[in-house]
């Protein structure tokens, strides 16, 4: 090919360029808008409407658009609009399409429902001086159409019956059904005013709350959070009045109220709602904004999530600790001492003796800590601890990362009852309050190294790494190896195997934790039947390296005795948990 071949065939090749181009990012876009405008009856955007008005026979309707965007409700009532609704509502309006013309100039307009009409709608569109009107009428018999006029013009025209549905919409869809509009994440303090008490909340920080009034104390972040969730996402059930001669009906002339600060400094605002009575018929509570005379009914369970008393916003943390810092844990009881130590992602035991610790059983202990809640208070100052917990039944001690001194939690019994169940005391010690939590901690927290030890037969066994097993029952040898990702048998003849219960047999394995041992030094080998084991499997790596092997001896009151072939100890596992490996035989030969 010479050059001036490859100089046409150069400009061709940008021709095509240029012309995709061309017509991806101007000629389709084009096309696209001008069929999507064919058929409209105007040709005006949604975001352009400033104002709409929907007139009906029984009240008028009338909206504008507001700062920021939102919309505002003049007619009925002066209310905040509900952007959504209208937004939708306009969507369908401005875009609507002319079905058919019926009528080019009609004698009566009662036939088609537009003497008078059933709705006038008036756009007031930007940079427009007349705004753009519409007479809806009835439906057409079929009902998938509405009759309609447009402005002054005669003909009488189908459109969509939608246009009929957001016309005849009642007034209180285009209201914001919000109870009270505020961004949650920008509330800096709460107010509340109840029976007569006052009691200020104030954001300390993301996530954490101080009541400082009527006294100061650490307040509940989840439950103020869970109410401000309810306050921020309430939505309005029904507006019941919109100016009531007397607020004493709905109790709201000595109301409950809930101020919401939001901004700090120059930026500082609040809103205030009113509570009156719940009505438990209509499932609701009667609310109303400051500075609006409208009484709104609110969900029920917006006044049940209200904090009614300073005791119920008190933080009931009863120690406060942070688990993934927590490196070394004390446990003392009647039972014993026990000391806990993190090693990488998991625990060991270092007393009593050194043992490998269950990091499941330790991360439980340890939420149960962490999530430990007062159920009611007895006393404020650490001074008051030594007074209520004289002698601990229970202690435990948490040490963090980067901390001197360990969080010790005292715990003992108390005579006392609540909610129908016993209590027992706890304190932090050094520190208050000293509180009532539930009598079951004590019993939680009397762990020993035999209920935090690591249970597992073979710890730390990746079924990746097998590629050999060995199971005998009655003599009898089944012998499977890996294969690529499938299994095969290799005796007691070739052939296949199902790799699905083969991985049912490494995942058994891999699983398997004691219930009790048994036997520490495997005396008596015979007493358990592992003289004579009903089965034994044993699972090997590529280069025929044991990863480990399985003892199975008689069973025994929903428990079967096993051991580890390379160790003494003689265990107790429940029956069940040892199905997979018994059916093994049978199963796995494909």
């Amino acid at each position: 090919m010479n050059w001036k071949s490859l100089v046409v065939l150069a400009v061709l090749v940008s021709a095509v360029g240029s012309f995709f181009y061309y017509d991806t990012y101007w000629l389709t876009p084009s096309r696209d808008k001008a069929d999507l405008a064919k058929g409209r009856l105007w040709s005006v955007e949604a975001t352009d409407v400033e104002a709409v008005t929907i007139k009906r026979q029984s009240d008028t309707i009338r909206l504008k658009r507001a700062e920021g965007g939102g919309w505002e409700m003049l007619e009925p009532v002066k209310a905040r609009g509900d952007k959504g609704a209208i937004d939708e509502v306009i969507t369908g309006l401005v875009t609507v399409r002319v079905d058919r013309e019926i009528d080019p100039n009609p004698a009566k307009l009662g036939e088609f429902g537009l003497d008078p009409a059933a709705a006038e709608v008036r756009l007031e569109v930007k940079a427009r001086k007349d705004p753009l009107v519409l007479l809806v009428g009835a439906k057409s018999p079929t009902g998938a159409w509405i009759y309609a006029r447009e402005g002054e013009k005669p003909a009488v025209m189908t459109v969509s019956e939608l246009v009929g549905r957001d016309t005849s919409r009642p007034a209180a869809d285009f209201r914001d059904k919000a109870v009270i509009a505020f961004d949650k994440k920008s509330v800096s303090a709460v107010d509340l005013d109840v029976g007569g008490d006052h009691i200020a909340l104030v954001a300390e920080e993301p996530g954490k709350w101080r009541i400082v009034t009527p006294i100061a104390y650490r307040a509940d972040a989840d439950l103020i959070r869970d109410f401000l969730d309810k306050l921020e996402s309430a939505k309005v059930k029904e507006f019941v009045a919109e100016a009531p001669p007397s607020l004493a009906p709905y109790a709201l002339d000595r109301p409950t109220t809930v101020t919401v600060w939001t901004g700090k400094d120059k930026e500082r605002s609040s809103k205030t709602l009113l509570f009156g009575r719940a009505d438990a018929d209509r499932k609701g509570v009667y609310v109303m904004r400051t500075g609006e005379p409208g009484v709104m009914l609110a969900p029920e369970e917006l006044w049940t999530a209200v904090p009614k008393t300073a005791a119920v916003l008190r933080d009931k943390v009863v120690m406060a600790y942070a688990y993934d810092k927590a490196n070394r844990v004390e446990l003392l009881s009647a039972r014993g001492r026990v000391v806990l130590e993190r090693e990488g992602t998991g625990w060991k035991i270092t007393a009593p003796e050194a043992l490998r610790a269950d990091s499941g059983a330790v991360n439980a202990l340890l939420w149960s800590i962490r999530d430990l809640r007062a159920s009611s208070f007895l006393a404020d100052a650490p001074g008051d601890v030594p007074r209520f917990v004289k002698k601990p039944e229970v202690t435990v001690k948490i040490w963090e990362e980067g901390a001197k001194e360990p969080k010790t939690l005292l715990l003992q019994p108390s005579p006392e009852v609540r909610g129908g169940k016993p209590a027992a005391i706890a304190a932090v010690e050094g520190q208050g309050p000293v509180v009532l939590v539930d009598a079951k901690t004590l019993s939680d927290l009397s762990k020993t190294d035999a209920d935090l030890r690591d249970k597992s037969l073979f710890p730390g066994l990746d079924t990746g790494t097998v590629k050999r097993a060995r199971v005998v029952a009655a003599g009898k040898p089944l012998v499977v190896e890996k294969s690529g990702d499938d299994w095969k048998v290799l005796e007691p003849a070739r052939g296949p195997a199902k790799s699905l219960k083969v991985t049912d047999l490494l995942l058994t394995l891999r699983s398997l934790r004691w219930k009790e041992i048994a036997s520490p030094k495997g005396d008596d080998v015979a007493r358990y039947g592992l003289d004579h084991p009903e089965l034994e499997v044993s699972v090997y790596k590529a280069d025929g390296g044991e990863l480990g092997s399985l003892l199975v001896g008689k069973r025994d009151g929903g428990l079967t005795y096993v051991r580890i072939k390379s160790g003494p100890a003689i265990y107790a596992v429940e029956d069940n948990l040892l199905g997979d490996l018994r059916k093994a035989p049978s199963e796995i030969p494909g």
